[in-house]
């Protein structure tokens, strides 16, 4: 029997929460003076209708399961085996609807709503390397477009020979960031090389790397002086414009050290634009992990892209397998999983983290 009051008690907590704080919203909306900051009232609108969206979602789900539950009770009075059928399917259907509904509501977190950058890289072994970081590319490719998400690519590296040697996108849609922030850390992958005609096993590597998205109005101080910016013609698949001008960009943040660069439009200045994007997100994704011993996780998972250090392993032969270490899930459909289907590993961790946390 479908137990609906189990699947409400899970949120209701939760539920609570959210109606406290659409609450104090509305009276925020409500004072003299609300509109004299935009930009913040932005912030707060943007709120509102996530938390709006999410009643609705638990009450419409709610109501759902409460009339399959009498529906069931009248099945199962006039022992109506078809209907009891349909309704077993439907009940099973609810549940995965409640189960994605309440992980989404432990995406709680001060950056889990935020679009995510997400930047892979080919760890040593030239063209096997490079071939298994692009086949990554495709797999979160995929896993956006299954999301009903945007992928935009900001810069792209491909291989010499096969490949890439790096890429970074950004993966815009709600959650995308507590969704993708478990992906971070070293894959590996394990098959008979494409690229060795002598038929031999080869383990590749390739690291993930997820930021979140920063929004405009958060400020991250970063002075002209501190930067070092390079243009240059673009190379590679980008179409032909893009090897005709110094559009491409390199940016150098000098006391960090750190380097981002954009390549993939037309404009020197949309590339300058999407770089500096990058560059705030990674100097404010440094800065908390400075202050936030809680982020230490994402710091230390910054290892060595080789041996050891990895978070999840695809295998392709002498059997088919993937299997993310952390939480020890095994999934025998490799071709599932390469083609976007990651969210069981996703769903996994977060929940795993959830539990530890309680």
């Amino acid at each position: 029997m479908l137990p609906p009051n189990s699947i409400k008690s899970e949120v209701v907590f939760d539920l609570g929460d959210m109606e406290k704080r659409l609450a104090e919203i509305e009276a925020l909306v409500a004072k003299e003076g609300f509109w004299n900051k935009p930009d913040e009232a932005k912030t707060v609108f943007k709120e509102r209708t996530v938390l709006s969206n999410r009643l609705e979602r638990f009450k419409g789900l709610a109501s759902e399961i409460e009339d399959t539950q009498g529906l069931y009770e009248m099945a199962v009075e006039e022992s109506d085996e078809a209907t009891l059928t349909d309704l077993a399917r439907q009940a099973a259907s609810l549940m995965q609807q409640a189960d994605r509904f309440a992980l989404e509501l432990m995406l709680d977190g001060e950056d889990d709503g935020k679009n995510a950058i997400v930047s892979i890289n080919a760890g040593a072994g030239g063209t096997e390397a490079q071939d298994w970081a692009d086949m990554l590319y495709r797999m979160y490719s995929r896993w956006v477009e299954r999301k009903g998400y945007k992928l935009e690519l900001i810069d792209y590296q491909p291989g010499e020979e096969a490949g890439i040697k790096s890429a970074t996108f950004t993966a815009s849609g709600e959650n995308a960031y507590g969704y993708l922030k478990s992906e971070g850390g070293v894959h590996r992958l394990v098959r008979i090389s494409p690229f060795n005609a002598s038929g031999k096993r080869h383990t590749s590597f390739a690291s993930v790397f997820v930021y979140p998205e920063l929004e405009n109005e958060i400020v991250v101080d970063i002075e002209e002086k501190d930067l070092r910016i390079d243009v240059f013609r673009a190379s590679g698949s980008g179409g032909q414009h893009v090897n005709k001008t110094s559009s491409a960009v390199r940016i150098t943040h000098l006391p960090s050290g750190i380097v981002v660069q954009c390549q993939q439009e037309k404009s020197q200045y949309r590339n300058k634009e999407l770089a500096m994007k990058v560059l705030r997100a990674r100097l404010h994704q440094r800065e908390k992990q400075k202050q936030d011993e809680k982020l230490q996780e994402i710091h230390d998972s910054k290892e060595d892209i080789a041996w050891g250090s990895q978070i999840r392993s695809y295998v392709l032969q002498p059997y088919q397998m993937v299997k993310d270490h952390r939480i020890g899930l095994e999934i025998g459909n490799v071709n599932e999983v390469l083609d976007g289907g990651i969210d069981r590993f996703i769903e996994g961790v977060l929940l795993a983290r959830d539990t530890k946390a309680a």
